[in-house]
């Protein structure tokens, strides 16, 4: 029976492909006096980033088709599994941390076994390596499934420079979902949902195949660091259709069950706990999607976070005289659904499950 199971497994894995060959000139040369991407952080000044190369195969498996984003802790580049013929992304941390806690998360999430529909709306990691770079620095890369746009993006993308109501409540819907699987089924706390972390699944898998011939065509423009290259990012085209809305980046996760008293979240998106420095939990999670909501639907942050001790505090500030884009029983439904999340005490905030169930979304 063994000897079955392994010839059936035998005729369905696939034959690995031959990696690519890109170009070694042809690209422009950016003056090394131009400061590039990850060039502008003190992490980059002290040696931290993997100098990752397109071209390259890394983990045995893994060839590098272009460089997709950069931050202050990794760089973020497009590959392709030449054992499953699958792309994936490659997120390559600095060298500064292990970025176990991140790892930690994904495993919790990896293990839930669960049919709750949210669960498509998590961005779970597919693999992760070690690799040594020339420098003997250790550093560590993520293996997840490649994603179109963040919701900034799509702001920046709209001469409005804000959502429809339409799109506001498809998109939140998904995201509760994912929210409501992460809190229930996971057990994790995600403490940094903001545009920039919620994305659209890339379903048009052409965007792939126009990726690399663009980096086979034209080669991204670089420049040169002690003899290894920076590479400008390159974006994706636009998709024939959206996928499903995923909730992303757990680097600042932590596990529900265990409460907390930290800083958290980004400083305009802060719940009232966390300023306070009191145990927080789940409600965390949700006063901050209800504050990005303003961001998305009206604009602009709801607050600025620039009170400080000695200034009077404005007056006649409400959410009625703030929102700006409906009118009647649309602007009473939206205002009820959002007061359900920006609630003072923790435990009078909806979950994201109770949000689900709101009048706001019956039509």
């Amino acid at each position: 029976m063994a000897s079955i199971l392994r010839w059936a497994q035998h005729l369905t894995r696939k034959t690995p492909l031959q990696p690519l060959r890109f170009p070694t000139t042809g690209f422009d040369i950016i003056p090394e006096l131009a400061l590039l991407e990850e060039e502008q952080f003190d992490e980059f000044k002290e040696g931290k980033y993997f100098p990752v190369q397109i071209g390259h195969v890394y983990a045995s498996k893994y060839q590098v088709l272009g460089k997709l984003g950069f931050g202050s802790t990794s760089t973020v580049w497009l590959a392709r599994d030449l054992e499953s013929h699958k792309h994936v992304t490659l997120k390559m941390y600095t060298s500064d941390n292990t970025h176990q806690d991140e790892f930690d998360i994904y495993e919790i999430i990896r293990k839930v076994k669960s049919s709750h529909p949210g669960r498509r709306h998590v961005r779970s990691a597919l693999d992760k390596f070690a690799l040594q770079s020339p420098a003997g620095k250790q550093h560590y890369c993520l293996v997840q499934t490649p994603l179109w746009d963040s919701w900034r993006d799509l702001l920046r993308r709209n001469p409005t420079n804000r959502f429809t109501e339409d799109l506001l409540k498809a998109g939140l819907w998904e995201l509760l979902l994912g929210l409501d699987y992460l809190h229930a089924e996971c057990k994790v706390v995600h403490t940094d949902i903001k545009a920039d972390n919620i994305h659209s699944e890339l379903v048009d898998k052409q965007l792939f195949d126009a990726f690399t011939q663009a980096e086979l065509e034209t080669p991204t423009p670089r420049k040169y660091i002690n003899g290894f290259p920076i590479y400008l990012s390159r974006k994706f085209g636009l998709p024939r259709e959206l996928g499903n809305v995923i909730l992303s980046d757990f680097g600042a996760a932590v596990r529900g069950d265990e409460r907390r008293n930290h800083d958290a979240q980004p400083n305009v998106y802060r719940s009232p706990e966390v300023m306070l420095k009191v145990r927080w939990g789940y409600p965390v999670d949700i006063w901050n999607v209800g504050v990005m909501i303003w961001d998305l639907f009206e604009g602009k942050h709801l607050f600025y976070g620039q009170w400080k001790a000695g200034i009077p505090i404005p007056e006649g500030l409400s959410l009625e005289a703030s929102e700006e884009n409906l009118e009647g029983s649309s602007k009473e439904k939206f205002l009820n659904f959002i007061r359900g999340m920006l609630q003072w005490r923790p435990e009078d905030r909806k979950t994201a499950k109770q949000l689900l169930e709101d009048p706001w979304f019956r039509n």
